[in-house]
């Protein structure tokens, strides 16, 4: 009886916790949710990446396109724009809590986070932090989100935080399957992504 009663109590706590996994994850659309929870969990293992790319941003009094690299080694970014806006080149690198941006020009400037450096120094309000789990076409998992699968349960659709997130295309690199072509609009700013080379990694293995 008290092995029965164990199990039944392992059981309801292995049910809450896959109930916690997914309850910030609100699902829309045709695609399966067993298939992209298997998916989710097969690019969430991706701590790394190398991203060659187009960024094209349309805010309120201004507008520009330029290229993106992205370097990512786990908690560690190193993120370069040139040309958005009309401002030159920027170079945002840093872990969460210390983050450098580096502007062609202008000089470097440093704080607790990049959302807070872009704002300060550039007048954009882009969601970085957010834009991590993004690239990947997944959503951020400290806030409530709701997800809009494809037929191959895949995000088509993402819209968390005020920010609604579009997947135009996806690319296989490497047996990942990853966004090719995305749309973010959101607090006045629309921003296209267009990443030309996709270059996965796990180094948590």
């Amino acid at each position: 009886m008290r092995l029965h009663t164990l199990f039944v109590f392992a059981l309801l706590a292995l049910l809450a916790g896959c109930a916690g996994m997914t309850s910030r994850e609100a699902l829309d659309g045709q695609g399966d949710p067993a298939r992209w929870q298997a998916h989710k969990q097969h690019i969430s293992a991706l701590d790394a990446w190398q991203i060659n790319g187009k960024v094209g941003i349309r805010a309120p009094r201004d507008s520009g396109s330029g290229t993106l690299f992205w370097l990512q080694r786990q908690d560690y970014s190193d993120i370069r724009l040139s040309g958005p806006l009309g401002r030159g080149a920027a170079r945002l690198t840093g872990r969460p809590g210390e983050v450098l941006l580096e502007v062609a020009n202008q000089g470097r400037y440093q704080a607790e986070s990049p959302e807070e450096l872009l704002q300060q120094q550039l007048g954009l309000n882009l969601p970085v932090s957010h834009l991590l789990w993004w690239i990947r076409g997944l959503p951020a998992p400290d806030s409530r989100s709701r997800l809009t699968l494809d037929g191959d349960s895949r995000l088509a659709q993402l819209a968390q935080d005020g920010w609604q997130v579009e997947y135009l295309s996806y690319a296989e690199q490497n047996g990942y399957w990853l966004p090719e072509r995305l749309k973010l609009q959101g607090h006045d700013l629309q921003v296209t992504l267009v990443i030309k080379d996709w270059q996965p990694r796990q180094l948590g293995q």
